[in-house]
């Protein structure tokens, strides 16, 4: 039988050589120095071993007991080395499918699709948020109170939009989970009304140039229907109100003279407004006129040329492209638009105003009709 003091001291040789301890349990100690720990057994007839480690990370102690263990495994006709290799593929099953590494993969898969701020966002939100306490937990097995108290603690340090935030962002991964058969189903949405609504705030858009140049790039790209890929191009280009744009009807478009007319009972203020249109609105709107110009709609729905486009397209291209409610909208166009003309090209207020169709006033306190500043305003639209 081996002693701490035999294996502790057993130096390597030329070759490997085995050091018996004695029912099966011998020291491999090899050419480089290591010392593996093995078990010989028999099974069905035939000479199996099974390796219990390495010492010292395995001292004699533990290797013996890993030994009996196994013995009694055998005297109960089982495999002692199946029983390993199930254990093993168990545990590699779990950790492959944790909500971490899940998570990741979905974040790597659709990050492409997003702009590089908000990609950053969505991994640091659920990196300081979800993983200390779900990070480890096999998806599958997460159930809606455990999500729960992970958006609570978010919730009490008085976060309450990111913890919404963070909510939306985990059912993007349990129904990618979902998708790719790691989890029978998304427990987020067994969580909705469980959150307090976060606060109301301004309607959001992205108002940073370069942010917006990345938002203008990716809808290019868009990979959504014609229709709609058109609509979010135009939308910066006139920045009207998301409902006067999916209403937009080609009887109110005159392409020559590069002005969209629209009428008073579908604007907010009930006044007419007319809107200059920039080339390469034009250019867009002559594009898209062989596929929806027989309709009385320039955004068709895809159901019926009878109805506008749904006013959830935008909205839901947005989201495709992996802009989240907080970060970009429909109505953002118009922020955005406000936003750039005014600190960066620094457009005189009241073209933008006027050309947003608020209720701007003149120094008489008379509004101004839909022809003010026309001039001024198609330079403005074509900047």
């Amino acid at each position: 039988m081996l002693t701490d003091i035999k294996v502790k001291s057993a130096k390597p040789k030329e070759k490997q050589y085995k050091l018996t301890d004695g029912q099966g349990l011998y020291l491999l100690v090899t050419p480089q120095g290591g010392k593996l720990w093995r078990f010989k057994y028999y099974f069905n007839n035939k000479e199996k071993v099974r390796a219990f480690g390495i010492y010292p990370d395995i001292s004699l102690a533990d290797a013996r007991e890993k030994r009996d263990a196994a013995r009694k495994q055998v005297a109960n006709d089982i495999d002692p080395g199946e029983v390993y290799r199930a254990q093993k593929k168990a545990t590699l099953a779990v950790t492959e499918n944790s909500f971490e590494v899940v998570a990741r993969e979905w974040h790597e898969r659709f990050k492409q699709r997003w702009t590089k701020v908000h990609a950053d966002t969505t991994i640091r939100r659920i990196e300081l948020s979800v993983f200390p306490w779900l990070g480890t937990r096999p998806i599958g097995e997460i159930k809606a109170p455990e999500l729960l108290a992970v958006l609570r603690r978010i919730e009490s340090r008085g976060a309450q939009e990111t913890a919404h935030r963070v909510k939306t962002i985990c059912g993007q991964i349990f129904r990618y989970a979902v998708a790719t058969g790691r989890a029978e189903r998304d427990p987020e949405t067994d969580l909705k009304g469980a959150l307090p609504p976060a606060p109301k705030t301004n309607l959001a858009a992205l108002t940073d140039p370069k942010e917006v140049a990345d938002l203008l790039r990716i809808m290019d790209g868009y990979e959504g229907s014609f229709v709609t890929r058109c609509a979010l191009r135009l939308a910066p280009l006139v920045f009207v109100r998301p409902g006067e744009l999916r209403q937009a009807q080609w009887a109110e478009i005159n392409l020559d003279t590069a002005e969209w007319n629209i009428p008073a009972e579908r604007m907010k203020m009930k006044q007419a407004h007319l809107v200059p249109l920039s080339r390469q609105a034009v250019e867009i709107l002559r594009e898209l006129k062989p596929l929806t110009g027989n309709s009385r709609y320039v955004f068709p729905s895809v159901r019926s040329s009878a109805r506008p486009m749904s006013n959830n397209a935008i909205l839901a291209a947005l989201r495709r492209m992996g802009y989240s409610k907080d970060e970009m909208t429909g109505h953002g166009f118009r922020a955005m638009a406000r936003t750039i003309l005014d600190e960066v090209l620094q457009v005189r207020p009241e073209f933008i105003e006027h050309q947003l169709a608020h209720a701007v006033r003149d120094p008489n306190g008379r509004a101004y009709n839909r022809t003010a500043h026309l001039e001024e305003r198609k330079k403005m639209m074509q900047l």
